[in-house]
C-alpha cells in the first residue's frame, strides 16, 4: 500500500511542478481528502490541512484537481525563518522543510516498522513531530532556533497537537531525559552539508545508552543531487556513515520536499537500525 501511495504522490508532484504558473517562494500539495489513490485516515488528513492553515509560513491556498485527484495547494515564504536558522554556529542546515504529506508518510512508515517514540532532530516548524503526535507516537522535537520553536508552539496551540518541544542544541542534548524504549530518530540535515556531523553525534549518544543501542532506529534525509555530494550517491550520500557505524538499511523511500520541487528526483529517506 505504501509504495502505491508514494508513487501516486510523486506523480502528482511531477505534474504539479510541470504546470505550476505561480510565483510563490514555496509551494506544496496535500490531497484534499481520502481517496482510492490516497486511502489515508480522513481525520489525519484534516489535521495536516489544519497544520498548514495555522502555519504562518503559508499565506495562500487554493484547490486544484491534479491527475484526477482533488488537492489543496499551499503557497508561502520561509525566507525570514531561513535567515534566522543560519545564525547559529552549530546549526547543521537552514530551515527547508519536507512536504507535510511527505512528513506524514515518513512517520506512518516508522509506525509500521514498530517504533513507539519519535525524536525529530533539527525539527524546523515541527511537522515530523506533529505527524508523530497525530499517529500516536510519544513525539519530541529538538530545534536550536528559538524563532522556529515559537512557531512550533503557535502551531501546537492552534491545532491542539501538543508534542514535546525543546529549544536546544541537538549536539549537546542529553537524550536519556526522554526515557526512550523503542524510538526512531529523524535527522534533519543532508550529508556533507553538516548532517553528517549531526548524525555522528546522535549515533554516539545512542550508543552511550544501553537501553537504546538495540532498539533505536535512525532516518536520514538523503539526496540524489551530485552538486551536494562528492560522487558517492549510494544510500542518498549516507553509505559511508552507515557502514562506519554498523547500521543496517531496512527501508528507503523517496518523497517530495520543498527543496526538490523543481527537480526530477525527490528526497530519499533512509531508515536504518543498529546491527
Amino acid at each position: 500500500m505504501f509504495e502505491e501511495i508514494v508513487n501516486n504522490l510523486v506523480l502528482i508532484k511531477q505534474d504539479f511542478a510541470k504546470n505550476y504558473s505561480g510565483n510563490a517562494h514555496i509551494q506544496e500539495v496535500v490531497p484534499a481528502s481520502s481517496s482510492k489513490k490516497f486511502p489515508l485516515d480522513e481525520k489525519h488528513l484534516k489535521l495536516l490541512h489544519k497544520f498548514a492553515e495555522k502555519n504562518p509560513i503559508y499565506s495562500n491556498s487554493y484547490e486544484e484537481k491534479i491527475l484526477e485527484t482533488n488537492c489543496v495547494i499551499y503557497e508561502g515564504d520561509i525566507n525570514d525563518y531561513w535567515l534566522n536558522s543560519i545564525k547559529h554556529g552549530t546549526s547543521c542546515q537552514p530551515f527547508y522543510p519536507t512536504w507535510i504529506i511527505s512528513a506524514y508518510l515518513m512517520t506512518l512508515i516508522a509506525k509500521e516498522l514498530g517504533y513507539r517514540e519519535l525524536v525529530d532532530i533539527g525539527s524546523g516548524d515541527g511537522r515530523i513531530a506533529f505527524c508523530g503526535n497525530v499517529l500516536g507516537f510519544t513525539s519530541h522535537s529538538i530545534e536550536i532556533d528559538d524563532g522556529l520553536v515559537e512557531l512550533q508552539k503557535l502551531i501546537c496551540n492552534e491545532t491542539q497537537q501538543n508534542f514535546d518541544r525543546h529549544c536546544e542544541d541537538a549536539l549537546e542534548y542529553d537524550y536519556s531525559k526522554f526515557k526512550l524504549k523503542h524510538p526512531v530518530f529523524f535527522i534533519g540535515g543532508l550529508p556533507q552539508m553538516g548532517g553528517d556531523m549531526l548524525a555522528t553525534s546522535i549515533i554516539e549518544k545512542i550508543n552511550s545508552l544501553d537501553q537504546l543501542r538495540n532498539s533505536a532506529g535512525i532516518v536520514f534525509a538523503g539526496t540524489h543531487s551530485k552538486r551536494h555530494l562528492s560522487g558517492n550517491l549510494k544510500d542518498g550520500g549516507w553509505s559511508s556513515l552507515i557502514q562506519n557505524h554498523d547500521l543496517q538499511v531496512i527501508e528507503t523511500v523517496s518523497l517530495p520536499a520543498i527543496w526538490t520541487f523543481d527537480q526530477t528526483t525527490d528526497t530519499p529517506y533512509i531508515y536504518t537500525k543498529f546491527n
